[in-house]
């Protein structure tokens, strides 16, 4: 840190209790009193120096009772007049950038003009400021902490514009072109890993020239100041994000809830302010931070909520940031979701209605972005359709991995349940899969729900849309309503035929190049292209034996359902005409026109075995 001395004399003050003395050999004609402490000094470097002095002292020299001046109101204090004390008397003092405040705004106050004794305290101070504090980022930085202490005298003498304008500038600009030393063969640091400079180590630790250098520097800064110099920035046109990023930072340093893993013991404790103070401190910081999508990163977002919540934010800060985090839902994880209930109202372990509303401020916004394209666009869209369709799902996969996370809760109702996962719409999900786990494990944790409610929550997914391995397990789930289990066979056993007539077609396609393969081993080849035949082959006939089998189950347990559905049906009868109704025709027309036509899909899938043997045939004859 840069100083500036003044004064050549050796020091004559020492303290004694709460009073200073001058020790020059001469009695104490004056005493000042700045707060509790008293100042034993001598008349005349004071009324050389001071105007305001000068006339106190003149006002109060006939009283009997000494002369006494009385400063209750000189910026600094005690510890300011001290300085100038100091000065009067031409006892050598270092100005520096802490301290440099501090003797302006008292010269000020004091009147040590230029009038009253030439390269007087306003004139030195001044001087220092604008040549070298104003020239370095940390010394601006000092002399802007020291401001807080001065209001509003360090805003009148413009001490507090001229800081921030001086930290504004260099943020802007190259760090390697203020304040620094310059390195011209690259950076050079001493065994310790300080910078040197023309050989000489500096004790200045070597900084990185990204844009987020000075964002750790300036967190340092109380509020009003940091909100002071940001905005100045800002004016200067820095870029948004940058904005952002130091703002983070501040929050980050102090709101220590802002980290679910943030562990209080690395941050001192002296550092951490009051609930309140931290509440007022959130609520600015979201206000100021910028609205435009994925300048802030989702987990800050989340944590900038999880805060809110827990300090009791106001509802406008706490909706603010719901919907911040709607606009970039689709790059949120599953531990940002968890959420701790944090209300009296609810019993639920998780804020379920939070999610909801983030939900629905993401496809209020989806919605919207669909709306806005224009005709001559439509092309375009259809064109990129995979890729515009990528947030959407993204949060769908997000959802049903958060309704399986929630689903376990014993608290959470069964309309809840259905609400949050019908928000998504149906095209947002390819597959019903991680739909169907979810409903599983609500299922499981809440045996006690009636069996229209088990319908209605079977019915948010679309038995078509689920995977062979998903309709096999829902096939033998016992937790499924009777009626979802016989749609999830039905479907299954369409999959299966759809498998088997791809298979087909695949054997077509390979009868159909053996003449070229055969081709190919004779030209080059050798016995290449036969092995690699009967290889597949072999591997195709495993695969349609296996689906065979597979077919056959499933035809053998949809027998033995069907038989279970009449003869339920026959007993209910006669208490319930409307019985057949409930059952539905349409189900069993199904299962029996699958059941008919799987005895010429049977037929039909023994084509593959017979073209495998002619295979065989031609292989043994060549051979």
């Amino acid at each position: 840190m840069a100083g500036m001395k003044l004064g050549s004399k050796s020091d004559t003050f020492r303290r004694q209790g709460q009073a200073w003395f001058c020790t020059t050999g001469l009695p104490s004609d004056v005493t000042v009193e700045v707060g509790e402490m008293s100042f034993h000094l001598h008349k005349f470097p004071l009324i050389s120096k001071s105007g305001l002095l000068e006339k106190l002292i003149t006002e109060n020299s006939d009283k009997d009772d000494g002369c006494i001046i009385k400063l209750p109101d000189i910026p600094g204090g005690a510890k300011s007049f001290e300085l100038v004390a100091r000065f009067c008397y031409g006892v050598k003092l270092e100005l520096t950038a802490s301290n440099v405040v501090y003797l302006r705004c008292a010269a000020e106050y004091l009147e040590m003009t230029e009038e009253i004794h030439e390269g007087n305290l306003i004139a030195q101070t001044e001087l220092f400021l604008n040549q070298v504090v104003l020239r370095s980022w940390k010394d601006s930085l000092k002399a802007l902490k020291t401001c807080d202490d001065l209001l509003p005298y360090a805003e009148n003498l413009n001490i507090v514009k001229k800081c921030i304008e001086s930290l504004a500038v260099k943020a802007c600009t190259d760090p390697n072109l203020f304040g620094w030393p310059i390195m011209e063969h690259g950076t050079m640091q001493s065994p310790g890993g300080s910078v040197l400079w023309n050989g000489i180590s500096t004790g200045a630790r070597p900084r990185n020239s990204s844009s987020d250098w000075w964002f750790d520097d300036v967190s340092s800064l109380s509020f009003p100041m940091h909100t002071r110099l940001i905005s100045v920035m800002e004016s200067r046109g820095i870029r948004r994000e940058i904005i952002a990023g130091s703002l983070t930072c501040y929050a980050k340093k102090y709101l220590p809830g802002l980290h679910r893993r943030h562990s209080l013991g690395s941050v001192p404790l002296t550092s951490v302010p009051p609930e309140e103070e931290q509440r007022q401190l959130l609520q600015e910081i979201e206000r100021l931070l910028p609205l435009e999508k994925g300048l802030i990163s989702t987990k800050i977002l989340f944590g900038l909520l999880r805060t809110a919540m827990i300090l009791r934010a106001d509802e406008s800060c706490i909706s603010n940031l719901e919907r911040r985090i709607g606009m970039q839902l689709d790059h949120a994880t599953l531990e940002d979701l968890l959420l701790p209930n944090f209300s009296d109202s609810t019993e639920t372990l998780y804020d379920v209605d939070c999610v909801q509303r983030i939900l629905e401020h993401f496809l209020a916004m989806d919605q919207a972005n669909v709306g806005a394209a224009s005709p001559s666009e439509v092309d375009e869209e259809q064109s990129a359709s995979s890729h515009s369709m990528a947030p959407i799902t993204n949060v769908a996969k997000l959802l049903d991995a958060y309704l399986a996370e929630v689903a376990p809760d014993v608290n959470l109702k069964p309309q809840k349940f259905r609400s949050l996962a019908a928000a998504v719409p149906d095209y947002a999900r390819p597959l019903d899969d991680g739909l169907y786990h979810a409903i599983d494990i609500y299922l499981k944790a809440h045996p006690w729900l009636a069996e229209s409610e088990r319908e209605q929550l079977c019915r948010l997914m679309d038995c078509q849309k689920l995977s062979l391995e998903a309709c096999t397990h829902a096939a033998q789930n016992e937790r499924l309503p009777l009626r979802i289990v016989v749609q999830v066979l039905f479907f299954e056993q369409l999959q299966l035929r759809t498998s088997i007539a791809g298979c087909l077609l695949v054997s077509d396609n390979l009868d159909g190049s053996r003449p070229l393969r055969s081709g190919l081993a004779v030209s080059g080849e050798g016995g290449g292209g036969w092995a690699t035949a009967v290889r597949e082959n072999q591997v195709l006939k495993v695969s349609m034996d296996n689906m065979r089998m597979r077919v056959s189950e499933l035809e053998k347990e949809c027998l033995s359902m069907k038989q279970e559905i009449e003869k339920l049906g026959r007993i209910t009868h006669r208490r319930n005409n409307n019985v057949s109704r409930k059952l539905g025709f349409k189900i069993k027309s199904q299962m029996c026109s699958a059941q008919d036509s799987s005895v010429s899909e049977q037929l039909r899938s023994e084509k593959p075995q017979l073209k495998a043997s002619k295979h065989k045939k031609q292989l043994s004859t060549v051979l």
